[in-house]
């Protein structure tokens, strides 16, 4: 008789958490400061280094993006009020590491909750990549298909990266500041007593959600702006950004393929919202990432995912700590080898029916045969997404408040 895996499947009260969501400041400081003190010092020394020889600055420069993808996963715990005791330690600590990062920590870590709360559930969450259903690739024109691909093969990674840091936050603050003026005009002209407060208030943006995360957009703008002026003034235009477009990207193109392929691979949990579980989306939908202790020192131990997603609020310095003591808990993981990682790419599919990813090469074998594709309703939109965020504040607020 066939096994009914759903005995197996443990609850969450099975596993020891909790010993392991204790902050420790001293740990989270000394974190800060062997990266940001190194990768201070790379900066100094890339200039001497260049103006030496080239080859000097490649090793300079590798390190660089390493140390700038830790501050990443630094900023991701910050995000997640984990690095630090204090909530307001973590704003400030994840503010800092979003300028150095070029991104906003705030509306960055608030869309990731979103990512935490439903992990699996494919309905409404399909990743960072934005993958469809394999009917909506089914009803795409032969070209439209081809584009899809491309925009989500690997070497795609380091442009990707490029405007995911350097271009795209800057570019929502443009368009969202341009569709404030616009929305201000318009609320003058049907009262001219408005007042700008209320302008504000009333205003509703593609780019972001809260007062809270506007703010937080406009000063990483600001510092991140002072700073490239600062640092090309320095080091001067071309070398700043010689250096600085390399590292950007490149350490965007790690961390960006690291959170995709902890969820895209064979076998993950890819669910639609009926009879999702949380659990199974941690467990069976998030990988063990297996790297050699050098690179999870790099990022941050990011790798140990599955126990990341059981709790968001387990520092990276206790991941490993709680992964083995759960260890007897966690057969249905997968582990992911780095060798495994270009396989994973080929994931970019959805298939509600079957609640899979598949690949596009599969599913075209499946298409000559008749199939059609599934699908699904399309996901939440930006403004429905904004809605839904604020019902659920209240409850992330009351749950924050019982933890």
């Amino acid at each position: 008789m066939p096994t009914d895996t759903r005995q197996l499947t443990p609850s969450r009260a099975d596993f020891s958490l909790r010993p392991y969501m204790a902050s420790n400041d001293w740990w989270a400081s000394w974190q800060l400061l062997n990266t940001l003190v190194p990768f201070g010092l790379l900066w100094w020394a890339i200039g001497p280094a260049v103006r030496s020889s080239l080859w000097l600055s490649v090793p300079i420069v590798v390190l660089m993006v390493l140390l700038s993808a830790r501050c990443f996963s630094l900023m991701h715990d910050c995000g997640h009020a984990s690095l630090f005791s204090s909530p307001k330690v973590n704003r400030a600590a994840g503010f800092l590491l979003g300028v150095i990062n070029a991104i906003p920590q705030y509306p960055w870590s608030r869309g990731h909750d979103y990512h935490h709360r439903h992990n699996g559930n494919w309905e409404l969450y399909r990743g960072p990549s934005a993958l469809i259903t394999t009917g909506q690739f089914l009803a795409l024109s032969r070209r439209r298909q081809w584009f899809y691909a491309f925009l989500r093969q690997p070497l795609m990674l380091i442009p990707g990266g490029f405007f995911y840091l350097i271009i795209k936050p800057r570019l929502a603050l443009v368009l969202g500041l341009v569709g404030l003026v616009r929305h201000g005009l318009d609320c003058h002209r049907e009262d001219p007593s408005c007042s700008v407060a209320a302008i504000f208030a009333s205003y509703r943006s593609r780019h972001w959600y809260t007062t809270g995360e506007f703010w937080d957009l406009l000063g990483n703008n600001v510092c991140v702006l002072s700073l490239w002026a600062l640092m090309g003034h320095w080091l001067g235009l071309g070398l700043f950004w010689s250096v600085y477009s390399i590292v950007m990207a490149c350490s965007a193109a790690i961390f960006i393929c690291i959170f995709f392929v902890q969820h895209n691979y064979e076998g993950s949990y890819a669910h639609r919202t009926d009879d999702w579980s949380y659990l199974k989306g941690a467990i069976e939908g998030s990988s063990y990432l297996k790297m050699p202790a050098l690179l999870n020192w790099f990022s941050a131990d990011i790798g140990y995912h599955n126990i990341h997603h059981l709790s968001a609020r387990i520092p990276n310095y206790r991941l490993r700590e709680a992964h083995q003591a759960n260890a007897h808990l966690l057969t249905g993981v997968h582990t992911l080898r780095l060798s495994e990682i270009p396989n994973c790419f080929k994931y970019i599919l959805w298939d509600p029916a079957t609640d899979s990813l598949t690949s596009i090469e599969a599913v075209r074998q499946q298409a000559a045969n008749g199939f059609k594709g599934s699908n699904l309703p399309e996901p939440p939109t930006v403004v429905e997404l904004a809605s839904m965020k604020g019902r659920e504040e209240a409850g992330q607020r009351g749950a924050a408040a019982a933890r």
